[in-house]
């Protein structure tokens, strides 16, 4: 019991020829047929009804197939078409059970059954067991020989079949031996094989193309069931390994592979139905079409949903993913293996068809994350390369020799990487990203280049400038018949230095002969445009500039010392010393003279604003009434003639006021120093005051009373500081001393008074000290800025008050 248990018989095809699809997944699954791939054999049983067909396999098999109850009559036990596995035969077999021909249950004119189930046993099986009576053999109207008909009419029906082995069973063989029943047997078969209408290209082609025929014989099993159970143990032998070369099912053209089994004798089963002709070969490519296609679209599903392949897809996202190319080759390995185990067995052309589709498929999934990870690869080999570039240049290394050497090494290591990054199973160019990725290091470079270039210039620009402007400022600023000269000297020699400089910089770039030349050419063009611009600057300011060196000089003696105008001083002098010095410094900014060129600008000017009567022997026109200077270009022309004609008239009304207040000055100083009255007053005084003098000398009272008013008004004069009120001029100090005149007056009587409240003290050295400050007072006749003393009858000191 326990091995017709394994057998799993199922009913696949119903009497009214319905297929059992879903019971036949069960059998499948229950016998784990998917896994044999092409190592199993079908078996198919045909025969007359009632004829022992399923107590054979029953026997043979150890299968559970309903058998007939002969207790109960003769009749129809099997319908349609039944399945089970031969229980114990390797490699696995499967058995059909078919229904009986010739019943009276469907009469004689249905036959369609009988042909539809024959034709599906022929193309779905390798042995096809013909169960037949022993007696039948040599009789015209034998119960088999419609059997056989239909067997061979069907087969013709399939295109191409493979070689089928037929065999002959012999139900309740008598004593005739089974060689001499065997050749009556063949015989029998040769003529229906010829009688049987045939294609063209099949006329006169022999029964052994296309079955492989054995013949058997078994004894009755009612009868001698010892005896038939021995011969059926003999005949199971050879079903064991019967797909082996030589085996009862040796050939295998034809196979399907046994996951395909299912839906392949589904398919045969709906194109017999239809009553269509059976193409096995376009059948078998068919099932091989379906199959291969659901075990691709199955590896594919299992492939979107693998972990690895979803955590490989997330960090090649977000980062570089070192070992991408290997990862994701295995996996795409690992699928496509599974899927060639499983459809290892079906047809080539389709495996492989359907095979390279699933490539596809999977390589159209994974390219997204490839061409990311090329980036990634791009981005952040293009970023270390920028940074490696820029501590190279950092730490000194030549532009040239640092962008050829990282320009190799990371060429190199993007190269390793994108290497590293290839899936096997792709044959993707990645020569678009190399070239993007060598587009992006020579604009890189460019951009670098340019930017240090750039950078070196404006190094060398500002050094140019530091160099020439505070020095150009301070020789125009003290112009004179060296400025130009010494301008030139300058320029050479700051711009001989920074062109040097610039060129020994230059080499680390490696450029050719004449860009260096050109920037060269630029580095001294800067240095030029920087001196002419300085002078055009100042030029603007030259009128400025001239009052500034007109006040300077006029203000100033040789020895920088400011001037104080005692009445001594040529002011004349001093002016047109001043004025000649400004027109030198109007003649120098005039234009410029860079190269070394001759002018007579400063001559023409001299004539025509300083000694105009010279000029004027000369020529009877105006020099300056002009817009150009002779041998001077226009370019280099600063200030024209009209122009500085123009400048000096302006410069002589602004500097009127500053001659003026010196010549005041002088005056004010003159009047100041003069304080004696003229000698016919001082003579009319010693006559008229005759009179007056004696009488002071014959009453010395009346010189004591001058002698302190004189003190007095001393103490006032030093107090008041009426020389420095009247510096300024008389209004101005008759108004200051006005102001001053009252709080001075009372000041000092107030000092009186305080001194007046002093003891007096009798001391000798204080008499001494007291005659010794009163002598000395008198001597010097009170300081301008200290206070005077006063020294009474009665001894008390008086002390003027500080301004």
């Amino acid at each position: 019991m326990d091995k017709e248990s394994e057998s799993c018989s199922t009913h696949l095809i119903d009497g009214d020829g319905t297929f059992n699809a879903v019971g036949l997944d069960s059998f499948i699954k229950q016998v784990k047929l998917p896994e044999c791939g092409l190592s199993y054999a079908v078996v198919a049983i045909m025969g007359p009804q009632s004829s022992g067909k399923s107590t054979l396999l029953n026997n043979l098999f150890y299968t559970n197939f309903k058998e007939m109850d002969a207790y109960r009559g003769r009749s129809q036990t099997t319908k349609g078409i039944w399945i089970a596995r031969c229980a114990g035969i390797e490699p696995c077999t499967i058995v059909m059970d078919l229904e009986g021909t010739d019943g009276r249950e469907r009469g004689e004119d249905d036959t369609a059954f009988e042909k539809q189930s024959a034709l599906f046993a022929l193309a779905v099986s390798d042995i096809v067991l013909i169960n037949m009576w022993c007696h039948d053999i040599g009789r015209e109207q034998a119960a088999n020989k419609p059997l056989l008909k239909t067997v061979f009419q069907v087969m013709l029906r399939l295109f191409s079949p493979r070689k089928t082995t037929l065999m002959f069973v012999i139900r309740d063989k008598t004593r005739t031996p089974l060689e001499n029943l065997e050749p009556v047997l063949r015989e029998d078969i040769q003529k229906i094989w010829d009688s049987v209408p045939k294609p063209e290209a099949h006329k006169h082609t022999p029964l052994s193309e296309f079955f492989n025929v054995q013949v058997v014989a078994l004894s009755s099993y009612e009868e001698k069931e010892e005896q038939f159970k021995e011969q059926v143990a003999n005949l199971r032998q050879k079903f064991n390994q019967s797909i082996a070369p030589g085996g009862l099912a040796g050939d295998r053209r034809g196979v399907v592979p046994a996951s395909g089994f299912s839906f392949s004798a589904q398919q045969i089963w709906k194109v017999i139905k239809e009553n269509k002709d059976l193409d096995l070969p376009a059948h078998k490519v068919m099932v091989a079409t379906v199959r291969c296609e659901e075990i691709a679209n199955e590896k594919y599903s299992f492939f979107v949903s693998n972990e690895d392949w979803l955590e490989l897809e997330e960090a090649v996202q977000n980062h570089l993913v070192p070992g991408f190319g290997r990862k994701l080759s295995s996996l795409l390995n690992s699928c496509l293996s599974s899927y060639e185990d499983e459809a290892t067995y079906f047809e080539d052309s389709v495996r492989s068809a359907k095979g390279k589709q699933l490539e596809e498929k999977l390589l159209q999934l994974v390219q997204p994350a490839y061409q990311l990870m090329l980036e990634h690869i791009r981005s952040e080999t293009l970023n270390n390369f920028k940074k490696t570039l820029t501590d190279a240049l950092s730490e000194g290394q030549g532009f040239a020799v640092a962008a050829r050497d990282c320009t190799t090494k990371f060429t190199r290591l993007f190269d390793e990487q994108c290497q590293d990054a290839i899936i096997k199973q792709a044959n993707w160019d990645s020569t678009k990203v190399k070239d993007k990725f060598s587009r992006d290091l020579e604009s890189h470079i460019a951009e670098v280049r340019t930017a240090k270039l750039s950078e070196l210039t404006s190094l060398y620009e500002s050094k140019l400038k530091e160099a020439i402007y505070g020095p150009m400022e301070a020789l125009l600023e003290g112009a004179n018949d060296d400025t130009w000269p010494a301008i030139r000297k300058l320029f050479n020699r700051e711009t001989e230095t920074a062109v040097s400089e610039f060129s020994f910089a230059l080499n680390g770039f490696e450029m050719d002969d004449d860009e260096k030349e050109d920037m060269i050419l630029k580095l001294k063009n800067f240095a030029r445009g920087l001196v002419e611009g300085k002078t055009r600057e100042e030029a603007a300011k030259v009128l400025y500039h001239m009052k500034e060196r007109f006040t300077s000089i006029f203000n100033h003696d040789n020895d920088s010392m400011p001037r104080v105008w005692t009445g001594k001083e040529d002011i004349r002098a001093i002016t047109k010393m001043a004025r000649s010095s400004s027109l030198k410094l109007l003649s120098v900014l005039a234009a410029i003279r860079l190269d070394e060129e001759t002018d007579a600008i400063g001559d023409t000017l001299v004539l025509a604003l300083v000694e105009p009567k010279k000029g004027a022997g000369k020529s009877t026109t105006d020099p300056l009434a002009s817009s150009t200077w002779e041998e001077v270009p226009a370019t280099k022309t600063l200030i024209t003639p009209v122009q500085c004609k123009a400048l000096w008239s302006q410069f002589q009304r602004e500097t009127e006021y500053t001659i003026t207040q010196a010549i005041a000055s002088q005056e004010a100083n003159k009047r100041n120093n003069n304080w004696l009255p003229p000698p016919w007053a001082i003579a009319a005084m010693v006559i008229l005051g005759f009179n007056e003098f004696m009488t002071l000398l014959r009453n010395p009272l009346w010189l004591l009373f001058i002698f302190v008013i004189y003190l007095l008004c001393k103490a006032l004069w030093v107090q008041l500081d009426i020389s420095g009120a009247f510096r300024n001029g008389a209004l101005p100090g008759i108004l200051s001393l006005s102001t001053k005149f009252l709080p001075t007056v009372t000041n000092l009587l107030r000092k009186l008074a305080e001194e007046g409240q002093v003891p007096v003290n009798t001391d000798a050295q204080r008499n001494n000290s007291n005659s010794s400050r009163i002598t000395q007072g008198n001597n010097s006749g009170f300081s301008s800025t200290a206070s005077s003393e006063v020294t009474m009858e009665n001894e008390v000191e008086y002390t003027s008050p500080q301004k």
